[in-house]
């Protein structure tokens, strides 16, 4: 008889299949009893559960897996610890889980890694107004001294940082790379703990005013709805940029599409509200905006490795040591994602 834990993958067949990675699956069976991610159904439904989850000590979840009920949990007679592939388990999570002492962890960071890089990357191609020279270059024009007086790098300039969340922590530490100053806006940081990650705190009328680069990185909360309104975006500086891969619910999108009307403002937004904009959308039209369809994080093949490889080094941690790099606890769900 196995001595492993017992490992149930909960979580459909497809997203198993693009999640875990084979030789990091392999590496998984190592120490774990757990079932193929070829025996999972198509979808998984509360009944999957229910029905293997008795004798489980580590259940491991995705996209799309059903919450963790009473009637779920009252077959879970072992389980002591939820690990979610992905981002965000509030889908997931129920009272009863923290009532009956079961611990989770998520690969939250993982995504935030992924998110960060992508922030980077807008940054630098719309300082460098690359979408722009690409559509000129197109048309058969080329470079001038007017357009080039226009164009900036990741040098000498200010960006502002709205939210030191996983992701913001890491925005901050790929612009560590860069001769940037940078403006940091979260009401629950300290000045000693702005200190150390070695950032300005500042007021977000502070920071939209002075930022030549405006980063949203706050979770969607009722403090953080339409964070970003009429009123402050009037601050923003003519040539700014302003980038939003959090979520759509922290702007204000009539008042952005109002300021971005005036034509002197750039905009690269991962997201919207609603999702995806309505097909008659101003933002579909106006020619400063950079509309992706949310795939900033977790969207690409080797993120969705990354967050696999990521919840099975944390599964590792928790059996051979008792913690884990992250672990998600009831007080923190109304301030993260």
């Amino acid at each position: 008889m196995s001595t492993k834990p017992k490992v149930l993958l909960a979580m459909h067949r497809n997203l198993g299949e693009q999640i875990f990675k084979k030789e990091d699956f392999e590496y998984f069976k190592t120490f774990v009893d757990v079932n193929e991610v070829s025996s999972l159904p198509e979808r998984v439904d509360e009944s999957f559960i229910k029905e293997n989850i008795r004798g489980v000590d580590i259940c491991v979840t995705c996209w799309g897996t059903p919450p963790f009920t009473k009637e779920v949990l009252d077959n879970a007679d072992r389980l002591k610890l939820i690990a979610h592939s992905a981002g965000t388990v509030k889908p997931i999570v129920t009272d009863y889980v923290w009532e009956r002492g079961i611990r989770v962890t998520s690969s939250a960071p993982a995504i935030a890694t992924a998110v960060a890089e992508m922030t980077l990357g807008l940054m630098i191609i719309s300082l460098r107004r690359i979408f722009h020279f690409n559509e000129l270059t197109h048309k058969g024009f080329w470079k001038t001294d007017e357009e080039i007086s226009k164009t900036k790098s990741l040098y000498c300039v200010t960006v502002g940082i709205v939210g030191a969340s996983h992701v913001g922590r890491n925005v901050i530490r790929l612009l560590k790379n860069f001769q940037v100053d940078i403006l940091l806006y979260d009401p629950y940081v300290s000045q000693e703990e702005a200190e150390r990650l070695g950032v300005k705190l500042v007021s977000l009328e502070e920071l939209m005013s002075s930022s030549d680069v405006v980063s949203l990185h706050a979770p969607s909360t009722p403090e953080t709805y339409h964070m970003i309104n009429k009123s402050n975006l009037s601050l923003l500086k003519p040539g700014s940029i302003l980038i939003n891969t959090a979520r759509g619910s922290l702007i204000d999108e009539s008042a952005l599409i109002e300021r971005l009307a005036k034509g002197d403002i750039f905009a690269c937004l991962d997201v919207t509200d609603p999702e995806p904009p309505d097909v008659n959308s101003p933002l579909r039209k106006l020619p400063n905006v950079i509309l992706t369809p949310h795939i900033a994080g977790g969207n690409s093949v080797t993120d969705r490795w990354r967050q696999g490889k990521y919840i099975i080094e944390q599964i590792y941690k928790f059996i051979t040591q008792g913690t884990m790099d992250y672990e998600v606890t009831k007080e923190m769900l109304p301030r993260i994602a």
